[in-house]
């Protein structure tokens, strides 16, 4: 059953304030394709608009915690913590980011999660794209969460 409808069909804010706070965390993935010698740059820091991966890092958590002014019905949480970590194959050119969100709270943190994970991707796009116009953005997906009345979610797992 969808919740974010009224009786008229029209698009309402879920009223999270019966449910009780609990420990929500989610983390979140993004997959960019650069050429590895793209990726190279990125690592060695000789990347001419800076370092890619800490300003990445930076747009990330800021995007956390702008979720509910980019996602029209999203709640506007109280984040206790917000980090991106970086995995990459220097082989393929492919980095992973991941998005850790956590808070106390009556809501999930699941779309503050992959809003960081995509805009985390976007600036590595933004800030490699005069060397890489082939930057690709493969997919972002959930891969954790837990807290709440669902319970905990492991990409991967039935």
């Amino acid at each position: 059953m969808f919740n974010h409808f009224d009786e008229q069909g029209q698009a309402i804010m879920v009223d999270v304030s019966g449910k009780t706070c609990t420990l929500r965390t989610a983390t979140a993935q993004a997959r960019v394709l650069l050429k590895p010698a793209t990726l190279a740059a990125i690592l060695e820091g000789s990347v001419a608009k800076g370092d890619v991966l800490g300003v990445a890092r930076l747009a990330g958590i800021a995007a956390a915690k702008k979720t509910p002014d980019l996602i029209p019905l999203s709640h506007p949480l109280a984040i206790h913590h917000a980090a991106i970590e970086f995995r990459h194959d220097p082989a393929t050119g492919e980095l992973r980011i991941e998005a850790t969100v956590r808070a106390f709270e009556r809501t999930g943190v699941e779309m503050e999660a992959m809003t960081a994970a995509s805009v985390a991707a976007l600036t590595v796009y933004d800030m490699c794209k005069g060397s890489d116009k082939s930057i690709a953005i493969a997919e972002v997906v959930l891969m954790f969460k837990e807290g709440g009345k669902s319970g905990t979610y492991r990409r991967g797992e039935s």
